[in-house]
Order: structure tokens, then sequence, then C-alpha cells
């Protein structure tokens, strides 16, 4: 079946709509004032003009952003993203929500986002290095591996991030440079990265599918997945629902969407994407249209692309009993209390994505101590640290009555209130 383009809902702000999930929060819980009013605006908001030479030989100036929105549990952190939408508004929301993922999860580290407005995939590979040292050179001080510690978003990935490094670390004294491959994660290994790191947002994510399985007595090769997104989460996370022994039966990004009812072979259709630079055609698979895809009978949909996927039309059509919010705000306020009112449970994105952050805090802790950590630890810890926050959800969200996401920044918001408390508003 096709449909019509689903029309846009009305979305303000997307950081009044983070604002929104926060303050309903806060209500539910009682959140003291002070702490309310503080955590309502982002510490420091940086904005940098900078001109980058291209190709031939012009200059052409970028606009980027770094948003600070809480460091009371640790250094900011959180990702910097290359895309045309990129603007402060959207920032703020991420680095809002990076606030409330990281204390979620438990982490020693605040929130952060940053990003240049443009579009990468029009940049030669020279003029994205050139866009990523100029930056960082411009943003100066405003980072640093105990201030604000960058790592890949949407249109970077770890090439990005030893660039960020390597400008960063040119910059600080000699005897501070091996210190200074802390200031990013999400590094290569040869670099200083992690084994698990790059597919960490998936796997977490997965780890959190066969948690909630377990708890609905299914077994996961009962389960089938519908995936939009086919970058760095929605392919990993298929990847690994698939190798779990689940179905990924419909897969959906910006060039179309494949189905097949059996399960999509996920190796063969990324062989098909590299090949081809888009999903449709792929053999092993039926090309339907985008709008179909959201629905395909599945027991879970994990929007996995970018923010506001998810709305209010779409929501009334979804047959799956939970989304797992794979990308950062994928499910429009609309959308959700659609959602909500259909008994359609959502594992929200500072719990569902969280898997990223928890390894870039584990790569953080390696380049400190100088250490290398194997795969096995890294997917041990990693386990242990998401399934610590999927149970606190749960215990919050009942205790007080109220949906999961709620129940998330819930958790989050008690340890950044009992931060406050403790250590007081100077002066």
């Amino acid at each position: 079946m096709s449909h019509p383009a689903s029309a846009p809902d009305e979305i303000e702000s997307l950081y009044k709509s983070a604002m929104t999930q926060f303050q309903r929060a806060a209500d539910a819980m009682g959140l003291d004032p002070a702490v309310r009013t503080i955590l309502a605006q982002p510490k420091n908001e940086v904005v940098v003009n900078f001109p980058v030479r291209m190709e031939d030989g012009r200059y052409e100036l970028f606009r980027g952003y770094r948003i600070q929105h809480n460091n009371i549990l640790g250094p900011y952190k959180g990702g910097i993203r290359y895309a045309p939408q990129v603007d402060q508004d959207e920032v703020k929301a991420l680095a809002a929500w990076m606030t409330f993922k990281t204390a979620l999860a438990g982490l020693p580290f605040g929130g952060a986002k940053g990003g240049i407005t443009c579009n990468p995939s029009k940049l030669s590979d020279e003029e994205q290095m050139r866009l990523t040292r100029r930056f960082t050179h411009a943003l100066g001080s405003n980072i640093g591996p105990e201030h604000d510690i960058p790592a890949p978003d949407v249109g970077t990935n770890a090439r990005h991030m030893v660039w960020m490094m390597d400008t960063y670390a040119n910059s600080v004294p000699v005897g501070e440079r091996n210190r200074a491959r802390a200031v990013v994660t999400g590094k290569s290994l040869a670099c200083g990265g992690s084994e698990g790191r790059e597919k960490a947002t998936g796997q977490g994510l997965c780890y959190l599918v066969e948690a909630w399985a377990e708890r609905k007595g299914i077994a996961l090769s009962k389960l089938r997945l519908a995936v939009q997104g086919f970058g760095n989460v929605g392919y990993h996370a298929a990847l690994i629902a698939s190798e779990m022994g689940a179905r990924v039966v419909a897969v959906h990004d910006h060039t179309g969407a494949v189905m097949n009812s059996a399960g999509l072979d996920i190796p063969s259709l990324r062989r098909h994407v590299d090949q081809s630079r888009k999903l449709v055609g792929f053999s092993g698979g039926e090309t339907i249209s985008p709008e179909s895809f959201w629905d395909v009978d599945a027991e879970i949909l994990v929007p996995a692309a970018i923010e506001n996927q998810l709305t209010s039309d779409r929501a009334r059509r979804v047959r799956a009993r939970v989304v797992f919010e794979g990308a950062n705000g994928p499910t429009t306020p609309q959308a959700d209390r659609i959602l909500q009112d259909r008994g359609i449970e959502v594992i929200p994105d500072i719990l569902a994505n969280s898997g990223g952050v928890i390894v870039s805090f584990f790569e953080w802790l390696q380049n400190k101590n100088c250490e290398s950590w194997d795969l096995e630890t890294v997917d041990r810890k990693l386990r242990r640290q998401v399934l610590k926050a999927f149970e606190s959800t749960i215990d919050a969200a009942s205790t007080h009555k109220t949906d999961l996401r709620t129940g998330a920044y819930v958790v989050g918001l008690r340890r950044l209130e009992r931060a406050y408390k403790e250590r007081g508003i100077f002066p």
C-alpha cells in the first residue's frame, strides 16, 4: 500500500520539545525549583564562523556550534554533527538530551553537542579535513580532555575525530600531547580508539531488545524488527539483532525502503548499499514506498535516522508493540501521545541509544589510563551499564505511575538534583 508523504507535525522548536519532556518528568518527581531553573537553559552557547579553502581555491565561510548544557556531574560530553539542517536550536536540544542521557547511564559526564551547517556529501575528503581542523582551531579552549569531549554524530566518523584530536594536540604543550588523545572519543583504533565503539549504540540497543523480550517472555527468534536508518546506528542494530536470532523484515533510509517478511540478509544489504549507494534494487528484498515502511508488521520499530521522523500520522499506523528510539528525538510530541494512547511502549532515546556514550566513557578511561581493553571486556561492561539503567527506568516509571520516557528522565534528574543539593550553588 502506498501513502502520500506525511505532513510534518507542528514543531515550534526541537529544544522546546526536549524541554517539554524534561518539564513533564520534573513535575512527576517534584524536582527542586532551583535545579529546574538551571537545567532549563544551557550553560554556554559557542557559535563560531570560520573560513575554509575549497578545492577550487576559493574560500567559503562556515558556521559551527558547540552548546554546553550542563557539567555538574563531569566534563561536557556529546557528538559533532555535519548536516545541512544543523542550527542552534537543534544543537541545544541535542546537548540537553546528552545531559539527561549521561546522568541516566550513571556516567561522570555532563551534556554537550556540536555541529557545522554543511552538506558533507558535497565536500571532498580534503575539504572535510580542512573544515574539521578549522572548526577545532576556532573552538580553541572550549574543548579539552577534562572540560568538553566531542564524539562522532550524524555526518561524522572516526576519521573526523582523529583530525580533531590531532589539531587539538598540536595546540597544547609537547608534554601534554599524549594526554590530549582523550579530547575526543570515537577515534580509530590506531589513534587511541576503543574496541566496540563503532557498534556501541546498536549493541546497547540490542542488549535492551534482549532484556525487553525476556521480560515479555518472547523468544528472540519470534521477534521481527523494522529499522529506519541504515547508517552507523541502524546498520549495527539490524546486524546484531539478526545475529541474535531476530528477523529484520524492513529497512528504510533517505534513499528508499526494502522489506522481506522472511528476514533481510543484513551483510548482503550492506554490500549492496556500499556498491549502489541506495537501498532500492536489493535482490534479497522487495522495494516498497518509504511511507509504506511505517505500516510494516513487526514487533519492534527502531527509528534510527534523525529527529522528528515518527510523526502523528505515522504513529497511528505503527503496528509494533514497542518502539526503540535509536536516533535522538525521532518521535514528535504529538506522536508520543498517540503511541501512549495506543498502548505502544517507547524505550526512549536517552536510554535506547546510550550505548554510544557509555563506550565513549570507556574509551576516555582507556586513554587516561594508557590502557587498551579487549572487545569482550567492553561488551560486558556495556551490557551491565545499560541494563542497570533499564531496570532503574522501569522502577521509576512504576513508582511514579508514568511512561518509560518520563521514568528515564526521573532517574537522570534525581542524580543531577542530588549533586546540586550536596554541592550547593556557588556563591
